[in-house]
């Protein structure tokens, strides 16, 4: 009989100079931002409990242990298959290769203990640990930092390139200052899983299936609905409540005929969070987690230690909060899932929000709603609120400012106690003073002087994906106000043949257009500068490739308003156009060639189309 082996491993020992593959038919990669974000939330949590600056790295190993789980090996031909396990391993590994490249960037003397658990020397080339043969071109470019496009690749492919920017850009690393070495010394040392390893493919999949079919232990959600029920003595009550939240659950991971697991568990974190939530981590080293976080690590055990401040404990208490507030917020919440999937008349900024990836925006829309209010209410409270969300974090990206997971979480936990069960007038007025207290505007930042907002926006990594939203919002705009139907969500569809992508108006060839820049470097700053760019097709953008502006612009005409704008065909017999130009005084201009004194003119129009579309007065139409 084959051996099975269950051993304890830290992340080091587990990954240190050994690789790990995947047979061709196990499933792809498909974590999406927000495994990767709590993920980080609480490696960083249970980091944060222990850490304090004055540690030298010798006490990291008194720090508490942190467990991801289990990995289930077969090893067979000299090589580890992962059976279960694999998306645990990938996301680790895009993480390690973050903190790498950190490590890298800042000289960390750590950098030589990391790089090992990413790649071994065979003889003298690296061997990724992580030995995908198909994903090796995606992790090789993230590990070397070198471009890479996944347009187009398979669905992995794409899947890992999305989840490390999102890990880049969560803004765990910004929390943890000075705190960097000591945090991946933790990562590699005090964080383990168990590797059950067997060298026979049948037994490592009859592992797989014990574990994954039987005994399966209770979710967080049935222990609370264990909890809520405990008291409810009356059978017809009991069965009536139980049923009722069998039901909503059922709704929940069954929504859009898209089975989903934790559907039901990420509804109730939100809206506990989003209601009920209090206190939080004090941002500094060694502070224990609160609600915050309590909710989001163990909600079921939360309710049962707050019950007294949650109104709990009765039969008719606990009747009334699965009977009533529980189906009540999960309509609310599949209602934001659904206006988040699909381009919704009236709950548009949920949509916008969520094509920017923001995770927090189901729990803070959650926050005003009361269980008074009516559907019309509740529309407009989601509305309202993603609006204002929408221009709050517009106003950043555009400023470089990080809007992930981690960064804004502190900042996400006030706006939902300030706006919480807010009346809707009084909900806008809390809104509308935020805004014009903002610190933070598309000119610039105050706190900030050296972001100044669009007059410095240009693409690059960290600005790509919010470019190319805006760039879609205000072409969406123009298009819609000149009477065409070129809707936000069929510019930013990627699953067509032929999608929209980002166009630089000026060629990539700086010897032809020497003559209007200082040096190479001045050229590609201006070339790279938003009001430079463009929305076009796929076929067209290729199509025009590096032909000069004045070749390029006779096509512009044949496209959207805003990139036909350009041309002087645009200005003849168009009525609408003029009419929308006139309405909100907006200085297009066509322009035959396009040099610096052009580009300055683009700029102004697209500031002033910007300050339109995330204008705070957007917030009026919901009184």
């Amino acid at each position: 009989m084959s051996a099975i082996t269950p051993h304890y491993r830290t992340v080091q020992q587990l990954l240190q100079s050994q690789s790990f593959s995947i047979d061709e038919y196990q499933r792809e990669y498909k974590w999406e931002k927000e495994n990767i974000d709590e993920l980080l939330s609480d490696l960083l949590g249970k980091f944060s409990n222990s850490y304090r600056p004055e540690h030298n790295t010798k006490e990291v190993s008194k720090y508490g242990e942190y467990f991801l789980g289990s990995i289930i090996v077969s090893k067979r031909n000299g090589k580890n298959y992962l059976v279960d396990g694999q998306q645990r391993v990938t996301s680790l590994t895009l993480l390690l290769i973050c903190l790498y490249r950190i490590a890298e960037e800042k000289s960390l003397p750590v950098l030589q203990t990391i790089a090992p658990l990413i790649f071994s020397d065979n003889l003298g080339e690296p061997k990724f640990n992580l030995d995908i043969s198909e994903r090796l071109p995606v992790i090789e470019a993230l590990f070397k930092g070198q471009q890479f496009n996944p347009d187009g690749k398979d669905e992995s492919i794409q899947t890992m390139y999305a989840r490390y920017g999102d890990i880049e850009q969560n803004g765990f690393v910004d929390e943890l200052e000075e705190g960097i070495s000591h945090f991946i010394y933790w990562l590699l040392t005090r964080v383990g899983l168990i590797e059950i390893a067997t060298d026979n493919d049948t037994y490592a999949y009859a592992i797989f299936e014990t574990m994954n079919d039987r005994g399966k232990t209770l979710s967080p959600v049935d222990m609370l609905k264990a909890y809520l029920l405990a008291p409810v003595e009356d059978s017809e009550k009991r069965r009536t409540s139980n049923q009722m939240w069998k039901q909503n659950v059922l709704n929940l991971i069954s929504w859009s005929q898209e089975k989903e697991s934790e559907r039901d568990i990420n509804c109730i974190k939100a809206w506990l969070r989003a209601q009920y939530a209090e206190s939080t981590r004090d941002r500094k080293a060694g502070a224990s987690d609160k609600d915050w976080e309590l909710i989001g690590n163990a909600f079921h055990r939360w309710v049962r230690e707050h019950h007294e401040s949650l109104g709990l404990g009765s039969e008719a208490d606990n009747v009334r909060f699965i009977t009533e507030a529980f189906p009540f917020f999960a309509k609310a919440y599949l209602r934001i899932l659904s206006a988040s999937r699909t381009l919704t008349s009236g709950l548009e900024p949920i949509f916008y929000n969520a094509h920017n990836d923001f995770t927090w925006q189901s729990t803070v829309l959650l926050a005003p709603l009361q269980l008074s209010d009516d559907e019309d209410t509740v529309r407009k409270k989601l509305a309202a609120t993603a609006t204002y969300l929408d221009i709050w974090l517009m106003r950043r990206v555009v400023n470089y400012v990080r809007v992930g997971y981690s960064s804004v979480s502190y900042t996400m936990f006030t706006l939902c106690r300030d706006i919480r069960r807010k009346s809707l007038p009084d909900l806008l007025t809390i809104l509308q003073k935020k805004l014009a207290e903002d610190e933070v505007s598309f000119e610039g930042h105050k706190q900030k002087p050296q972001r100044k907002g669009m007059s410095d926006l240009r693409l690059n990594q960290f600005s790509r994906r919010y470019i190319y939203h805006l760039l879609a919002r205000v072409t969406a705009f123009v298009e819609q106000g000149c009477g065409r139907t070129e809707s936000f969500d069929k510019l930013v569809d990627r699953t067509v043949k032929n999608p929209f992508d980002i166009e630089h108006m000026l060629p990539d060839n700086f010897s032809a257009v020497a003559n209007d820049f200082e040096s190479e470097n001045d050229f590609e700053e201006w070339r790279n500068h938003i009001a430079s760019l463009l929305l076009l097709p796929a076929d067209v953008n290729r199509s025009l490739q590096d032909k000069p502006y004045e070749e390029k612009v006779v096509h512009y005409g044949k496209q959207n308003f805003y990139a036909a704008s350009l041309n002087a065909d645009a200005y003849d017999h168009q009525p609408k156009f003029k009419q929308f130009r006139e309405a909100y005084e907006l200085p297009f201009e066509n322009y035959e060639r396009f040099t610096k004194a052009e580009q300055q003119k683009r700029r102004a129009l697209l500031v002033a189309l910007v300050e339109v579309v995330w204008s705070a007065k957007r917030l009026e139409q919901y009184a």
